[in-house]
């Protein structure tokens, strides 16, 4: 048995006035008969053992009325029989990931999942501690009304969430309640990818128990997106789409931009997809790859950004190694890029904006270098001492590439914010900014072996487009409730309804649970992109074996219907509260006590009018 409020037992101490009156009453003093009470005497003798039977059961209702008082305050708890439970810490962990919106034969998941979360609140009392959270990580608390109204405003994310940070919040809720009795209540479709790696340890304290509820039915068959391909990142202007779809059958598809068909086709079952697509309009533009509309609907939609427009005009220095000019040569051979002024590709000690600048290879160069950064429109980076390798490089595109030798670096300070784009060791190797690209290394074979790669030309083509170009800008593809970093020069995001709001440069932020095209903004002007989609893990809907699931959990059983799910979360342990039957108990114990006075008071008032 436990005590919610045990400090009520000092009240038990009470129970020593009814005792002490008791005692008093039977204290006698000096006796002195007089003749004209010698009847009252007499009758005093006949109901003697009456009124010591009397005296005695009223103190023992009042000893009984203090206790049953004193223990209602301390409301104790415990494996009672009866009807009702004991006041519970309660934390509902419900399920909205992309898979629960599926459609079955008795509706979506969600739906159901919410009516077992509500079945669960009306049983709930006063006394009862709730809370929410859901797979997004929000977390609502406070009374039965408003658990309700955060039911009625839950939506599916498009996205698996974090199941094991839901749990660990509602695990903190029901661990900071002064409450001994604590309940998990975990609503899920139990899909495999979801919860396979998830578990929970028991470390909230024995009287935690765990109810677990999986709707019943089999998952149907499911058509999906799976990946989307699009090059190059900016069309010049045309563009290749290519999908990889899983499904069983065959399926329609179509390609939009700026909400516009592009192309359009039919899938059968294995074959790849490739869509070339032309756009006549310019700038940034989100585009999406479509099939037809399954069971569900979130994975059959794919989302991309594009820019399209010219591609970059550079210009390679003449004194350029030969790697550098080839990988230019055959960009300009493939449309990436074209020849002209506007982007300067080449040694530092010709620096200038806009420019892809690579480190001098005569190390004497190195004074001239800085002297020509810092006259180029202030690029707020300098050429430090110079180190030698070799030392892996680690950046995009760059897996396995190394430096023989390369120079520190040095930001000049307060000047502008800067993006490191790789490192060598733990020291940047490029940096990029406003107009500049700025690589720690020559570009021959000597001081890195980044020019003689496969991954060459590609890494050259990726820093123009998205660092030198008129896009000025990248798109990046990140799931839902990931990080990312606003990038530099951006001000602000637009949303996919076309809202805006303010981002500071630099700064971490959340990506959305809700997929499409993010675009960013620099003085108002789209500058890149983040896309978000769905992992394609959340198109597998076939759920985890119940056995393995409520063992992860820690739960007894998989529940089925909402009735087994009630009977688990509030009697499964037994454990009740005796605070309102112990104040009923009390009540009953004053209204004999007011009856056995009153009998006495009678009884003492009929043997003097007798006598009478």
């Amino acid at each position: 048995m436990n005590f919610l409020a045990p400090w009520g037992l000092l009240l038990a101490a009470a129970v020593a006035v009814p005792l002490a009156l008791h005692l008093l009453r039977r204290r006698t003093g000096t006796r002195i008969d007089f003749p004209a009470v010698r009847y009252l005497l007499r009758a005093e003798k006949e109901h003697a053992r009456e009124v010591r039977l009397r005296n005695l059961l009223l103190m023992m209702l009042r000893v009984g009325i203090v206790l049953a008082l004193a223990l209602a305050v301390a409301r104790p708890i415990g494996p009672f029989p009866g009807r009702g439970h004991a006041p519970t810490a309660i934390a509902i962990v419900l399920d909205n990931s992309l898979s629960t919106t599926i459609a079955g034969s008795e509706g979506p998941v969600l739906a159901r999942l919410v009516s077992a979360a509500r079945a669960t609140l009306a049983e709930t009392s006063a006394a009862d501690v709730v809370t929410l959270v859901t797979m997004d990580g929000e977390v609502v608390g406070g009374t039965a009304e408003a658990i309700d109204q955060a039911l009625s405003r839950v939506t599916a994310i498009d996205g698996a969430g974090d199941a094991a940070r839901a749990i660990a919040r509602a695990e903190a809720a029901v661990s900071a309640s002064p409450l001994p009795q604590r309940q998990l209540v975990l609503l899920t479709d139990g899909q495999a990818n979801a919860w396979r790696n998830v578990s929970i340890s028991d470390s909230v304290g024995s009287s935690r128990s765990v109810a677990l509820f999986v709707p019943s039915g089999t998952p149907p068959p499911n058509r999906a997106v799976r990946g989307l391909v699009v090059e190059p990142l900016h069309w010049s202007p045309r563009g290749n789409v290519q999908a990889t779809v899983s499904g069983a059958d065959s399926a329609s598809w179509r390609v939009t931009l700026d909400t516009r068909s592009v192309a359009r086709g039919t899938v059968m079952r294995g074959a790849p997809i490739l869509a070339r697509v032309e756009s006549n309009t310019r700038g940034w533009w989100a585009g999406a790859f479509e099939l037809a509309p399954d069971e569900l609907r979130g994975d059959d939609v794919r989302h991309f950004a594009v820019h399209v427009g010219a591609p970059p005009a550079v210009a390679v220095d003449a004194n350029a190694g030969a790697f550098l000019r080839g990988a230019v040569d055959a960009l300009a051979d493939a449309g990436r890029v074209r020849r002209g002024n506007a982007v300067y590709i080449g040694s530092a000690v010709r620096a200038r904006r806009p420019a892809l600048l690579f480190a001098p290879s005569d190390p004497l160069d190195i004074a001239a270098a800085n002297r020509a950064l810092a006259g180029a429109g202030g690029i707020p980076w300098r050429f430090g001492v110079r180190q030698t390798g070799p030392a892996p490089l680690r950046g995009e595109g760059l897996a396995g590439a190394r430096a023989e030798s390369w120079y520190e670096l040095i930001a000049t300070p307060g000047v502008e914010r800067t993006d490191t784009l790789a490192r060598v060791g733990g020291s940047p190797w490029v940096v990029a900014g406003d107009g500049y690209v700025l690589v720690a290394s020559a570009a021959d074979a000597t001081a890195t072996d980044l020019p003689i790669r496969a991954a060459f030309v590609p890494w050259l083509d990726q820093l123009l487009a998205q660092r030198l170009s008129a896009a000025n800008g990248v798109a990046r593809d990140l799931a839902p409730g990931s990080t990312a970093t606003v990038p530099t020069g951006v001000d602000g995001i637009e949303s996919p309804d076309g809202t805006r709001r303010e981002v500071i440069a630099g700064a971490t932020i959340t990506v959305p649970w809700k997929a499409g095209v993010y675009f960013w903004l620099r003085s108002g002007a789209r500058a890149g992109a983040l896309v978000v989609n769905p992992e394609s893990a959340e198109s597998d809907l076939e759920p985890l074996a119940p056995d393995s699931l409520a063992a992860n959990l820690l739960a007894s059983a998989v529940q089925r219907s909402e009735a087994d799910l009630v009977r688990e979360t509030f009697h499964s342990g037994g454990r009740r509260s005796l605070d309102s039957t112990l104040l009923v108990l009390a009540l009953i114990l004053l209204v004999a006590e007011a009856l056995v006075a009153r009998r006495g008071r009678s009884s003492v008032a009929n043997p003097i009018a007798a006598a009478s």
